[in-house]
């Protein structure tokens, strides 16, 4: 998946902002403040980190290879996702939506119900 598409994915989800609070390599995007990714533009090949349940975690990194340990993350809850790499991006998308929907968990409920009404 190239970096317009990967943005374009993102940020058509309801309430995301993308920002750079770590650099201008590093995309960052938020749901009501809180990250599910961070794409580092400068990297060769193209990787993000995106948030992930620990046991799904590990059975994607046992599964393929362009799915590591989060780089410079938690490794229990992110993993490092090469982007341009053999994965489907059809696969990458729904580790963008686990990742979306694990923040998007993890919220107050008004911020959840703000969102509902969003969609």
């Amino acid at each position: 998946m190239n970096i317009e598409d990967f943005v374009t994915y993102c940020l058509a989800k309801p309430n995301v902002e993308e920002c750079f609070p770590f650099g201008p390599e590093n995309l960052v995007f938020k749901v009501f403040g809180k990250i599910f990714t961070i794409v580092d533009l400068e990297g060769i090949p193209l990787k993000a980190n995106l948030k992930c349940d620990p046991d799904y975690a590990v059975q994607l990194r046992d599964e393929y290879e362009d799915v590591q340990p989060g780089y410079h993350m938690n490794k229990k809850h992110w993993n490092t996702v090469t982007l341009e790499g053999h994965l489907e991006n059809r696969l990458i998308k729904s580790l963008i939506d686990h990742s979306y929907e694990l923040v998007v968990k993890s919220l107050p409920a008004k911020q959840k119900n703000d969102l509902e009404r969003l969609k």
